[in-house]
This record gives C-alpha cells, sequence and structure tokens, in this order.
C-alpha cells in the first residue's frame, strides 16, 4: 500500500490524511494528535508566545553579542568553504533534484530502504507519531532490561521529547553530544539545530558544570571538554541501549549515515548492546551513489568543514567474526505529521531540509531574537516553516511573520528550499484561519474598499492624512500590532500616482 495514494495520485484519490504507516506495519491506528497537543521542553516554551520572547531577548545586549559572534563565525567559514568548490551551484542544483525524487516516491523508496535493512538483519518499526515511537522504544528497553541510555545528537528526537519520556519511565538517558549534555544539565531546549547551546557562553557553561556535577569552576574550554569526555566515557561503558538520529538513509542498500565530529554517535551506536535509530520520513534518499552530493553540501553549509570527523554507514548489527556493533538494530522511521506535509504541493519542499542551520546564521531575524524564541526545537527560518506545520498554524501563527522575506535563507540552502516563499503561503494560512488581530483585518478590508472605488479611496486618504496629524505618525489611537507598535506610520503622499499621471499628461498637451 503507498505512503499517500493522494501524493501518487492512484486512482484519483485526494486527501490530505496520511493514509499509510499502519498498513504496513500491520498496527492499530491510533488518532493524530490534536495541533498544539505535543509535548513541551523541559523550558515550557511554546511558539504560541513568539512575540513575548522575542521582545525579551531583543533586548538582552549579551545573548544578542553572542548570537552575532557565532553566526558570523559560522558564516565566514561556510564562505570559505563554498569558495573552494566551483561547482557549488550545480551540486545545490542536484541535491535539489534528488531530494524532490525521493519525496515525490517516498512510499517506494521508504518500502525498498525497509526491505534492505530486513535483508541485512535488522528491524523496522512505523511510527505514527512521537507517542509510537517512544512505545517502541521503551519497551524494548524494558525487554533486554536496559538501566541506562546514551543519545547521539538527534533533532528528530528532541521532535518528539524522547529523553524525556524514557526518563518518565526510569532510564538513565544521557545526551552525548557536548552541546546536547549541556541543555540536557541546563535543562533547556537546542537554540540552534547544528549547535544546540550557542546561546551560552563559557563562563556560563563553567558554572553549570560547577552546580550539577560539583566541580571547581573553570571556564577553560579545554577543561570542560575533558572533564565532559571522562563522564561520558563512563555512561557509553554501562549502556544497555544507544539511540541515534539518521542524517541520510540508503534505499538502495538498507544504510543509514551519521555525520558527526565528536564521535560520540560512533560510540553510541556501537557499544551498547541494541542500536535504535530514529529517522523522519523525509531522510531516505534513493542511492548510495548520491550521497557523496551530500556529502560535500552539509558539512560546509553547517560548520564550514571539508568534510566532518565522523562518517558512520551502518548497515546491520554485528555479523559473525565482527569485533564491535550491536547484537540488534532497530530503524524507526517516524511520520509524526509528516504525511501531512507530503500531501501538500506546496509546502512539500520543506522535507528536502538536510538540517544544516545555515539559513539560521544568515536570518536577521534569528540572529537578533535567538532561537528560544521560536518556542521549538526548529527555530530560524526553516523551524518558521516546519513548526506551523507539524504543530498547527493556530499553535504558531506568528512564526511565518518572522521573517524580513529577504530571501537570504532561500539562497543560501544547500538543497536550494523557497524557503520565503513558504513562509508567505503559510501567512496566507494564517490569514485565511483568521490568526491575525482585528485591527489588521479591518484595515485590509478598507483597503480593499478603496482600491476598487476611486471616490471611496480619495475620502479614505484624506481620512487618514487628518488622523495621522492629529494621532501622530504612530497612529497611538489604534496601535495596529505589527503595524505601529515601533515604526512610524509612512507619511501619506499629498497627491495619488493618478493624479500626477493625470497633470503629466496635461503639461505634454499643452506643449
Amino acid at each position: 500500500m503507498p505512503l499517500l495514494m493522494a501524493v501518487r495520485g492512484r486512482g484519483g484519490v485526494r486527501s490530505h490524511r496520511p493514509i499509510k504507516l499502519v498498513a504496513l506495519a500491520g498496527r492499530r491506528r491510533r488518532e493524530a494528535p490534536k495541533p498544539g497537543t505535543r509535548r513541551r521542553t523541559a523550558m515550557n516554551l511554546t511558539p504560541k508566545l513568539f512575540r513575548s520572547y522575542a521582545s525579551k531577548n531583543i533586548r538582552d545586549p549579551r545573548l544578542r553579542q553572542t548570537y552575532r559572534m557565532a553566526t558570523s563565525h559560522a558564516l565566514e567559514h561556510r564562505l570559505r568553504a563554498v569558495r573552494e568548490v566551483p561547482e557549488w551551484e550545480a551540486l545545490r542544483e542536484r541535491a535539489h533534484r534528488i531530494k524532490e525524487e525521493a519525496i515525490n516516491h517516498l512510499d517506494q523508496y521508504l518500502e525498498k530502504l525497509e526491505g534492505k535493512v530486513v535483508a541485512n538483519g535488522g528491524k523496522v518499526f512505523w511510527a505514527r507519531d512521537g507517542r509510537e515511537a517512544s512505545d517502541y522504544i521503551i519497551s524494548t528497553a524494558q525487554r533486554i532490561k536496559a538501566r541506562t541510555v546514551v543519545k547521539s545528537k538527534s533533532m528528530t528526537t528532541e521532535e518528539i521529547g524522547l529523553s524525556h519520556t524514557l526518563e518518565k519511565h526510569g532510564l538513565e538517558t544521557v545526551e552525548t553530544d557536548l552541546g546536547e549534555y549541556i541543555i540536557q544539565l541546563a535543562k533547556e531546549m537546542p537554540s540552534h539545530i547544528t549547535a544546540p547551546a550557542l546561546h551560552m557562553t563559557r563562563g556560563q557553561i563553567g558554572r553549570l558544570f560547577s552546580r550539577k556535577l560539583g566541580i571547581d569552576y573553570t571556564d577553560v574550554p579545554e577543561e570542560l571538554c575533558a572533564f565532559a569526555r571522562k563522564r561520558l566515557r563512563q555512561k557509553f561503558l554501562a549502556a544497555e541501549l544507544g539511540i541515534s538520529g539518521v542524517n541520510f538513509a540508503l534505499a538502495d542498500t538498507g544504510t543509514i549515515v551519521i555525520v558527526e565530529n565528536e564521535g560520540n554517535a560512533r560510540l553510541s551506536t556501537t557499544m551498547p548492546r541494541v542500536h535504535m535509530a530514529v529517522m523522519g520520513l523525509e531522510k531516505v534518499i534513493p542511492k548510495f551513489s548520491d550521497l557523496p552530493i551530500f556529502l560535500k553540501l552539509l558539512p560546509r553549509s553547517s560548520t564550514g568543514q571539508k568534510q566532518t570527523s565522523y562518517v558512520s554507514f551502518i548497515s546491520s548489527p554485528r555479523k559473525s567474526g565482527e569485533m564491535d556493533g550491536p547484537e540488534e538494530f532497530h530503524l524507526v522511521l517516524l511520520d509524526n505529521g509528516r504525511s501531512e506535509i507530503l500531501a501538500d504541493p506546496r509546502m512539500r519542499e520543506s522535507l528536502f531540509c538536510i538540517r544544516c542551520g545555515a539559513c539560521l546564521n544568515t536570518c536577521p531575524i534569528y540572529q537578533r531574537v535567538g532561537g528560544h524564541s521560536y518556542g521549538s526545537v526548529y527555530s530560524g527560518p526553516i523551524g518558521a516553516v516546519i513548526t506551523p506545520l507539524l504543530q498547527g498554524v493556530e499553535v504558531a501563527k506568528d512564526l511565518p511573520y518572522a521573517s524580513s522575506l529577504c530571501g537570504a535563507c532561500s539562497n543560501i540552502c544547500p538543497v536550494k528550499i523557497d524557503i520565503h516563499h513558504q513562509l508567505l503561503w503559510l501567512r496566507q494560512r494564517v490569514v485565511e484561519a483568521k490568526g491575525t488581530s482585528w485591527q489588521e483585518r479591518l484595515m485590509m478590508k478598507l483597503y480593499l474598499a478603496g482600491m476598487k472605488d476611486s471616490t471611496l479611496y480619495r475620502f479614505g486618504s484624506g481620512l487618514l492624512r487628518t488622523a495621522l496629524l492629529i494621532a501622530g505618525r504612530r497612529f497611538q489611537p489604534l496601535k495596529v500590532p505589527g503595524w505601529t507598535e515601533t515604526r512610524d506610520f509612512p507619511p501619506l503622499a499629498e497627491k495619488s500616482f493618478k493624479q500626477l499621471w493625470k497633470e503629466m499628461e496635461g503639461e505634454e498637451n499643452r506643449q
């Protein structure tokens, strides 16, 4: 059975419901979670309060300087790395086409991936939502009597709040990526896709380690890293279950690919008895030969490296005669709203994202308000697209407006996602759902009426001009949200374009 008949257009069926995952897995259907009901993070942030968070964070000079320095540094490194690749634009175009092929035929490639993984000795579980994914992982942990779980960096597991759920069920769950480990100790959500603790200074991290781990205060990065490495090594040795994300999944070989710089993912996937890889449906690509293109684009776009320190290829559990590797390998394929995105031709392109974080680094809004303002594990321009799609426009109605629409995000995206136009389409949805303020809706209705009737336009212009003279250019009596709270209303021209045009024509006729 296809993942989405609607997308493939078979039999003329059109639907925005996920038709699949249970059919392939033979599992009972559950009601999809209602928008806005997905778990909040330990910080208890929500995209509903974007304006409040942004207003607070933009007034914090230390935070703004931290983001400005970090993003500027990342962009400089990226620029140097990209200049070394003369065929960069051709690679971006090729990557776009590969992702387009994979997403447009997602059902075929996922079924092919599943078949290969199973043939290689692994197990595949189709999870409709975060709850099903978590339940499967917990049941596996209970079956093998696991007490300690080590996790490598994974935005997908952050999305479903997996660590929090595992801890609630009595499993010691340790994030082993240094940035993720820091924010786990701080009980915070990631502030950046590739640099989770980007918002924290080394002094803050030193005080956190001293308070939480009982060590003497130091803000020397090498000393902090050495202590974290020693502590995490003990957890690797004790863990029965290792959980990772997936950067790419190769349909033709059943291989998952993980790129990293710290080596923690390799330890998390080889030392525990059982390895559980959690991936969003969109991570699959058609074949092994497509991978080198992404391995050129991803490191340069995210960290400015030619290549990451570690690239792991995992196709199966440990085989006879091999010295390391898990006894069991499980691949969890997570939907969690992706089928609904897939069914939307306009928004489907957001599934091309390879989580490089480049659009965050170049975004003037993200640079000023920071990642936590978005109230979601996905921040920045791509987060402003993904979060409303996954959690519901009514929950995240302000995020599509967290953009100047300058297009920098689209220009830097290594897979050429048209991010700023997707934000425009989401704004349209917000308007259609009456998510804008009543003042703005009233203004737009009056403007539309004026554009249709020249007499009404002249009358309205005169009335508005008088109002601005009396009330001031911030239009204080109305205080239209998003329009006159922080900026002056532009002064109206004394004459309309039509009037000026007529005068010009009159002068030409007289000549």
